[in-house]
């Protein structure tokens, strides 16, 4: 009976020691991961209104993040729709971000958007998508093609199918026509 009542009391003292054996750790030193919870292949995203298509985008991946983010690592295009089945512009870019809780997206590195309609290009290398709003946006360079001439300067504001747009601080030679 001795014998017994020893051996459980070395066991229960092994049992105690394994247990304590892995050190406490600060839970304010302890890394938490930030990295993509979810990573599609291959998407495509259709966004509407009262079943009528908007637009659409495409990115060969897209990793969302635990805050809802979704970042667009190899770029995105995107298509903007006016009339039933007709594109009126896109946006393309070597990098993409969705701010989900601003639905704000931000397009970088070569970006470019064209008004198909009116044969317009935008070039810039970062590029703000408000989507709420129905407008994009950057501070940066921007170079814009029309049919006459190529417009450049700092800073852009435009409605998101870039139909209408106005450059903030042009420079360069501006041809003016007159009538």
């Amino acid at each position: 009976m001795r014998k017994a009542w020893v051996f459980s009391l070395v066991a229960m003292l092994a049992c105690l020691n394994f247990g304590c054996n892995e050190e406490l750790k600060d839970p304010d030193k302890v890394e938490i991961y930030k990295g993509p919870l979810v990573e599609n292949h291959d998407i495509i995203m259709l966004f509407s209104d009262s079943a009528r298509l908007q637009i659409k985008l495409k990115a060969p991946v897209q990793q969302e993040f635990d805050n809802g983010d979704g970042v667009f690592p190899k770029g995105l295009y995107v298509e903007f729709y006016g009339e039933p089945g007709q594109i009126t512009s896109t946006l393309k870019a070597n990098y993409g971000k969705n701010d989900k809780r601003k639905n704000l997206y931000i397009a970088r590195g070569n970006v470019i958007v064209e008004n198909l309609q009116k044969k317009e290009k935008l070039e810039t290398e970062e590029l703000y998508w408000d989507k709420n709003k129905g407008k994009i946006y950057t501070d940066k360079f921007v170079r814009i093609t029309t049919a006459e001439e190529i417009l450049t300067g700092e800073g852009l504001r435009a409605n998101q199918d870039f139909t209408n747009w106005r450059i903030l601080k042009p420079t360069g030679i501006i041809n003016l026509k007159e009538e």
